[in-house]
């Protein structure tokens, strides 16, 4: 086989298992609220918002809120950013980040929302 062809394997077989690696460590995995506080790395985790318990301090620009999972446990979220615009409307939330120091310290906060283009009953 030829000298050049083999070097061209070689290097697309490394750029292959590279990009199949750093991909690996994008992904973020959905887990439970107990799985979250055990581990270190980043995670997602789902549930729902009360409004009535969340907060925004002016001073730190930190939003803090807890979600309540199914099975009723709750989890406290810290958000280094403004409070989503549809919070309020909001039937699930997303957190991403990690658990430390006692409550989850999160990167992003991903809302999702009920479907203005559902059908409604007539």
């Amino acid at each position: 086989m030829n000298l050049k062809v083999l070097v061209g394997i070689i290097i697309i077989v490394v750029f292959v298992i590279f990009g199949a690696l750093s991909f690996r460590k994008s992904l973020t995995p959905y887990v439970s609220f107990e799985e979250a506080r055990r581990t270190d790395a980043a995670v997602q985790v789902l549930g729902r918002a009360d409004p009535a318990e969340s907060s925004y301090d002016t001073t730190t620009h930190l939003f803090h809120f807890n979600l309540r999972d199914p099975e009723g446990q709750v989890l406290k979220v810290v958000f280094d950013g403004a409070k989503p615009a549809n919070f309020e409307q909001a039937t699930d939330i997303v957190a991403i980040g990690r658990y430390q120091d006692g409550k989850f310290v999160a990167d992003q906060v991903l809302v999702k929302c009920p479907s203005k283009y559902q059908g409604s009953n007539p």
